[in-house]
């Protein structure tokens, strides 16, 4: 994977766009609130038409959801986007979807969110510009201050002003050092994009994973798929997030989630961090698409070159 380049950074007044381009909204308090922590920071924050709209489990169809991103992408005043939930339904909008121009007529925008969104990040790093996997507007309300004050500083440009991001911290498992271009990524999702046109060139990256709600044997079958397809062999590096209600399924043997990641990652013999406060149910630190990071599974961090 390529370096990817971040957009300008946001200043007060600055025009932000909320569209739904997964899950039907459901969590309407939640998304207020959320609206209400950006708006504090000095944005306008507007909603696109059809934020709202409902088709069974999606936030309205293919065509109006591509509608929705199609419209913030083409907007020149628009300087961010704020998904409002993941669920599922963005790889969907991305068949046969065509990235507008993004240059000095058109700056390129902040894209953020995680889960879901993993497939529309992986689409705009493939453009050159970094995304950022961070909380969508229905959970970023759920955060500690030091989390969304991370999110905060990184989009106001402290961070490529030379302000580093603090590590993430978590458990190493041994296997020393390693630098490579970070790739965030709900593990359910993005297993889903590889063999697509969306996945990308996994040689020189460290892989940051997460995922909720899915037992045992289903990770262990995802991580398999990986295995088998090679993907798994390229990576410098695996960073693991939060493995959320992936508990086994009471009364019938199982593994736990955490010996199924061990079993399937600690023999490829790279660099591996687990623990990080990332993902769902809890603390969920930005991780930006597409830029240099270091993983040192000795002392157990995620940091940010």
């Amino acid at each position: 994977m390529e370096l990817c380049h971040f957009p300008p950074p946001l200043q007060p007044g600055d025009l932000l766009l909320a569209i739904a381009p997964s899950g039907a909204l459901r969590e309407t308090n939640a998304f207020e609130q959320g609206l209400e922590l950006w708006r504090s920071q000095g944005y306008r924050v507007e909603t696109v038409a059809g934020y709202d709209d409902r088709w069974g489990y999606l936030a309205g169809t293919d065509a109006g959801r591509r509608s929705q991103l199609t419209f913030a992408l083409k907007q020149p005043a628009c300087r961010g986007i704020l998904c409002v939930r993941g669920g599922w339904g963005g790889a969907r909008i991305l068949e046969e979807f065509v990235f507008p121009p993004q240059d000095d007529r058109n700056p390129p925008k902040w894209l953020v969110g995680f889960s879901d969104i993993t497939s529309l990040l992986w689409a705009y790093g493939q453009q050159g510009i970094a995304g950022l996997h961070a909380p969508l507007l229905t959970t970023i309300a759920q955060e500690p201050d030091w989390s969304r004050q991370r999110l905060f500083n990184l989009v106001q440009g402290q961070f490529v002003q030379g302000n580093l991001l603090e590590p993430l911290t978590g458990n190493g498992w041994g296997g020393g050092t390693v630098e490579g271009i970070l790739l965030p990524a709900n593990l359910t999702v993005a297993t889903h994009l590889l063999n697509t046109p969306y996945e990308p060139d996994l040689s020189n990256v460290i892989l940051a994973l997460e995922d909720i709600g899915e037992a045992p044997y289903r990770i262990d079958r995802l991580l398999t798929h990986w295995r088998m397809t090679g993907a798994l062999g390229k990576v410098r590096g695996i960073a693991l997030g939060r493995f959320s209600l992936c508990d086994p399924p009471v009364g019938i043997p199982s593994f736990s989630v955490e010996e199924v990641l061990r079993d399937r990652l600690d023999d490829l013999g790279i660099p591996i961090v687990s623990d990080l406060p990332f993902g769902h149910e809890g603390e969920n630190g930005v991780l930006p698409v597409g830029r240099r990071a270091t993983l040192d599974s000795d002392r157990g961090w995620l940091a940010i070159n």
